[in-house]
């Protein structure tokens, strides 16, 4: 049992201010386009010299009606759907990132927050985006001193891994060989041909290209030799283009070219991703040959960094292989999977498989609370924080190395170091050793390792009921069987749980046991009953129309409808997701009919052939 003890918890060197808040004075560094080389460098860094990272997104939105935020009666699957929707819809505009590690109660932190925005950087199209915003979470920003406009004009653009593959295939991109060598024995006629004609035209002209710097030549003549060979010039090193028509033909080029140690292959890509030609350049000397090498990789480097952009960083926390810690991780990861991996897979395991391969280890901190109290709601840092503060003393301090006095009001990126001060108090409460261990790579202490990569809202690290068990109640743990949930709309006139409670308590039998009503929203209930069977019952007895109560008779020439937890499930699958979870309801339950019905015409329709078959055999 954990001991209620007070909490003390102070900055190191803090700038006092006259209102007593030291938060106001962390100092986080914003990183935009014109400065987002130079803070990659010192990330790259950081990241290598300290245990953990801290990630907090800010989106343009979450939800747009309240039955599509992740509630308590969603299982792991349902909440997932309802992360993924909101990630398709909206966009990420800051990107907190905070390398942090802990030196007994002192807590290290290097915070950066990133302004993003999706450009066409590279003017081919990609990415597209349309997104959706709300003026709430814009409201919110802007008062923590975000300035939207500077965002679009000097926010860092990005392309997704499997954008970035489209995006290489459209514009293509000249770049050292590539290819492997074709085996001569392999070769056909027309390959030995093709082959002889392409050494001879090399050879030919790199002596060409060694005569004309012997001696002096007109410039007439020297541009007329240049038309008739095909000459070109790569920088200031000459250069020839060989025209392709197959990749056999590459592999040919590349087989001739492999013994001429004065000239270096690079393949042109038309757009399309296929060979267009190979370009090849001729060096002066060896020194010159490992000049142009060096200077093809720097040009790839910046290409790169161009075509990425701000996934630079991603794959950065990626090749580090450090644990990631987040608030909100369901939210806050499949944003990422969905802007800056690849579309988001239509599963809760598929997408913790896929965001597994970049991301091995990630700490979600709301479930390090539930283990302190699984009844408080800890829906933000601060209530989180509040909440150890009033009960235990864990006291951290908190350094920025090389921190600036800092004068402005604005407190963007603040939540990703109060995720960090939040990991380590509740590491020192629970025991958990906040430091990953540098003889098992990639590997995690069994105390932290329990809580890893668990993306369901609902998560406890003890062993508990199924993922198909939820909870109705935010004030109790109790879990309930999702088979034990009805959900009831079109009830007229009721507002409140309470009275829909009411009106049906003694209305049928299965309403004179333990059952309980919560609103959804206002269009819809849903009821969950404490015996097993006494939803099906409900679900038959409303569908067969034997009522024999007044008050549920009248309810239902009113418009009472009511479905299982399989309705809902499927609203989250396959949509409708509209205001008002009722019509969403409605139109799920029309399709399902639908459905319904066009299999039973296609059975009619099979039996009906196999009755005609039959009596075409009797006959």
């Amino acid at each position: 049992m954990l001991q209620r003890r007070l909490i003390w918890s102070s900055i190191s060197n803090p700038v006092v201010q006259s209102n007593g808040n030291s938060q106001s004075k962390w100092s986080v560094k914003q990183v935009t386009k014109s400065n987002f080389s130079a803070a990659l460098e010192e990330i790259s860094t950081c990241v290598s010299e300290f245990d953990f990272i801290a990630v907090s997104l800010k989106n343009t939105g979450a939800y747009s009606a309240p039955w599509q935020r992740i509630m308590p009666i969603d299982t792991a699957h349902t909440a997932y759907l309802k992360a993924k929707y909101a990630a398709e819809r909206f966009q990420v505009l800051q990107f907190a990132l905070c390398p942090f590690k802990t030196k007994g109660s002192k807590l290290i932190v290097q915070p950066y927050n990133f302004h993003l925005f999706p450009r066409d950087e590279l003017k081919i199209g990609m990415p597209s985006y349309s997104f959706s915003c709300q003026s709430s979470y814009l409201t919110s920003m802007a008062q923590e001193g975000f300035d939207l406009n500077a965002c679009i004009y000097d926010g860092i653009s990005y392309l997704s891994k499997s954008q970035e593959s489209a995006a290489v295939d459209r514009i293509g991109n000249a770049s050292p060989i590539g290819f492997t060598a074709q085996n001569p024995s392999e070769y056909t006629v027309a390959d030995s041909v093709f082959a002889e004609r392409i050494k001879s035209r090399v050879k030919n002209w790199i002596t060409a290209c060694k005569e004309t710097n012997k001696m002096p030549e007109d410039a007439l003549i020297s541009s007329l030799r240049k038309i008739v060979s095909g000459d070109e010039v790569y920088g200031s090193r000459p250069c020839l283009s060989i025209d392709v028509c197959s990749e056999r033909q590459v592999r040919l080029v590349m087989e001739t070219l492999k013994d001429s140690v004065d000239v270096i292959p690079l393949l042109t890509a038309a757009k399309g991703g296929t060979i267009r030609s190979v370009r090849v350049v001729l060096t002066s000397s060896e020194e010159d040959r490992i000049l142009l090498l060096k200077e093809l990789q720097s040009e790839e480097k910046e290409h790169n960094k161009l075509l990425r952009g701000f996934r630079e960083v991603i794959d950065l926390i990626s090749a580090s292989q450090k644990p990631v810690v987040a608030h909100n991780s369901l939210n806050d990861f499949t944003f990422v999977h969905s802007k800056f991996l690849a579309p988001l897979p239509s599963t809760l395991e598929e997408f913790r498989s896929s965001l597994c391969l970049v991301f091995p280890n990630v700490l979600d901190v709301n479930h390090l609370m539930k283990e302190i109290s699984p009844m408080t709601k800890v829906n933000n840092l601060p209530a989180c924080i509040s909440y150890l503060k009033q009960r235990f003393y864990a006291p951290i301090d908190i350094e920025i190395p090389n921190q600036a006095e800092v004068n402005e009001v604005k407190t963007l990126g603040h939540d990703v170091v109060k995720i960090s001060q939040l990991f380590a108090k509740l590491s020192s409460i629970l025991k958990i050793a906040p430091r990953t261990p540098k003889t098992v790579e990639g590997h995690l202490p069994d105390a932290i390792e329990c809580y890893t990569n668990s993306f369901n809202p609902c998560f406890t690290s003890s062993h508990g009921p199924s993922d198909e068990d939820v909870s109705v109640w935010t004030d109790n743990t109790r879990k309930i069987s999702i088979k034990n949930l009805v959900f009831l709309w079109g009830f007229r006139g009721v507002t409140s749980a309470g009275k829909l409670k009411s009106l049906l308590y003694g209305s049928h039998e299965v309403f004179h046991n333990e059952f309980d009503v919560r609103m959804v929203d206002k269009s819809c209930a849903v009821v969950a009953f404490g015996n097993p069977g006494f939803s099906e019952v409900l679900l038959q007895l409303l569908d067969s129309g034997g009522i024999c109560t007044n008050t549920l008779k009248e309810m239902l020439a009113d418009g009472l409808t009511a479905a299982g937890y399989e309705t809902y499930q499927k609203v989250c699958e396959l949509g409708p997701w509209e205001a008002d979870l009722a019509s969403s309801m409605e139109k799920a339950l029309e399709e399902t009919e639908s459905f319904s019905e066009a299999q039973s015409k296609e059975l009619s329709r099979i039996c009906w052939n196999n009755d005609e078959m039959i009596n075409l055999d009797d006959l």
